[in-house]
């Protein structure tokens, strides 16, 4: 009988060791080289997006700005990159790339850039002084036959300038801008919800934070991009709304081909208290899912103390038992 109260005794003080473990959380420290190389980076671009309506066998001309934000002279050089997301087995979700070709990012092939002698080429490259702004004119040639839907490029400026931080860490930064080109044809929108979830924890910025949550995958079986969107909204045990999803957050904008993540969070969720979670993704091309949740939360002094008093009754009702079985025995005799 000693022996199975000892077990209860170890067995609790494991359960209140995990609870705190747990409470804390675990914090992931940030790249100190990453955060040198930001806060060297010292070019920008604008705009940073831009839609454009193509056809076939047609030519477009439109132009963006690169600043140097810097204290130094910089040499810079601009190319079009595909702009995809490819699926990872590792990580089991869609990664942004830009080397990855498909049926969506033809129109790579079509944007060449004006250099400094006027002639349309592929990568030129520019230099621009402290302050200084350089427009950059980029042309879109497409060919006598397009595919219909979507076609997606990033056009990036990147430094060549050989900047050294104080860590003698060499920078180099890439801004880019996004095209989304959308051809005649037939428009086709559809897509998929799957892996709906709420949530008590969610990881931000490499940290697991005790957070009500949801989040759901999106993928676009279509031929042009959309924007996918969550609401979350989060109500008390007596009714009454505690947390809506703002009207402009919420949102993801994705490409065909690709399943990204739609997701969002009550960042001033309390350390106490019984909530019900409801999460509604809404998708072009499928209907709109829904799910529902309790959630109760309870700070880890509240969960040590539970533990405690379960721990503690039930080594009452072991020795209550135990006496009782020797009453009985001296009884018998």
């Amino acid at each position: 009988m000693k022996k199975f109260v000892r077990t209860w005794l170890i067995l609790a003080a494991t359960l209140v060791f995990c609870a705190c473990f747990v409470n804390n959380g675990v914090v992931f420290a940030e790249n100190e080289n990453e955060e040198l190389m930001r806060a060297a980076t010292s070019i920008s671009i604008s705009p940073v997006n831009k839609v454009l309506q193509i056809e076939a066998n047609s030519i477009y001309e439109d132009t963006f700005k690169v600043t140097n934000n810097g204290a130094g002279d910089m040499e810079f050089e601009v190319y079009a990159s595909p702009y995809s997301y490819t699926y990872s087995e590792d990580d089991n979700e869609y990664k942004l790339g830009f080397n990855s070709e498909n049926n969506y990012t033809q129109i790579t092939r079509w944007i060449t850039f004006k250099d400094t002698s006027g002639e349309f080429v592929k990568n030129p490259h520019f230099n621009a002084g402290p302050g200084e702004s350089v427009e950059v004119t980029y042309r879109i040639s497409t060919p006598s036959s397009i595919p219909a839907g979507g076609q997606y490029a990033v056009l990036f400026a990147h430094t060549l300038s050989n900047t050294i931080t104080s860590g003698g860490i060499k920078t180099e930064a890439s801004p880019g801008l996004v095209v989304y080109g959308r051809s005649t044809g037939e428009t086709i929108l559809k897509s998929s919800i799957s892996d709906m979830a709420i949530s008590q924890s969610v990881n931000k910025d490499g940290e697991t934070k005790a957070l009500i949550g949801a989040s759901a995958k999106v993928k676009n079986e279509g031929n042009v991009d959309f924007m996918a969107s969550g609401k979350l909204v989060v109500e008390g045990l007596f009714g009454g709304i505690s947390y809506e999803t703002p009207t402009n957050s919420g949102r993801v904008s994705i490409i065909p081909d690709a399943e990204l993540t739609v997701s969002d969070a009550w960042e001033e969720t309390p350390y106490f208290g019984i909530f019900k979670a409801t999460w509604t993704v809404s998708a072009p091309g499928t209907e709109a899912e829904t799910i529902s949740q309790m959630i109760m939360i309870l700070p880890a002094p509240v969960i040590i103390a539970i533990i405690l008093v379960l721990t503690a009754l039930v080594v009452w009702i072991i020795i209550m038992v135990r006496k009782r079985k020797e009453r009985k025995s001296r009884f018998k005799f």
